[in-house]
């Protein structure tokens, strides 16, 4: 237990426990759209991206954690784009739960032709295909945008915590 205990209090164990957590979003995205045949809308794509920058972002805390405005600016990222994350999830939640009749589609915005654009360069990672009104799949009650902006919005209160405890 003790060598535990030094792991969790080295410097770059926070931002190695947020590249996982960023892993597994964006992987968990991938597996479970082609494991379950779930077509992702550009919103989905967009999450896919916030949880790949969150991965840079913890990336560059893991190269600098020994460095005090190293880590600031690493957990300033983190905050970035966990709530950059965290927005675009609670939009999709709020499509899906009360304004099913709002399409994030129609007349195409700039964040749309960029998803096309990504999804033209790597189709498994970024083709949007689907409604982003449609939850496609639940657990316990919960689409994946519901759990996205959780997800999230925790990452979003860790980077703060990190970011505060520094200053501290």
């Amino acid at each position: 237990m003790p060598t535990l205990r030094r792991l969790i209090q080295t410097p770059r164990f926070p931002y190695c426990a947020v590249f996982v957590i960023g892993c597994i979003l964006f992987g968990g995205a991938v597996y479970l759209g082609e494991a379950l045949g779930l077509a992702a809308c550009p919103l989905c794509i967009l999450q896919r991206m916030a949880s790949l920058g969150l991965m840079i972002a913890a990336g560059i805390g893991i190269a600098l954690a020994g460095s005090r405005t190293g880590s600031a600016i690493a957990n300033l990222l983190m905050i970035l784009t966990s709530a950059t994350g965290a927005w675009i999830a609670g939009y999709q939640t709020y499509i899906q739960r009360v304004a099913s009749d709002v399409q994030c589609s129609g007349e195409a915005a700039w964040w749309e032709l960029f998803v096309d654009w990504a999804g033209e360069q790597a189709p498994l990672l970024f083709q949007a295909s689907g409604l982003c009104s449609d939850p496609a799949w639940k657990l316990f009650g919960l689409s994946l945008a519901e759990y996205s902006l959780l997800i999230f919005s925790a990452l979003t209160l860790y980077g703060i915590y990190l970011l505060l405890r520094q200053r501290a």
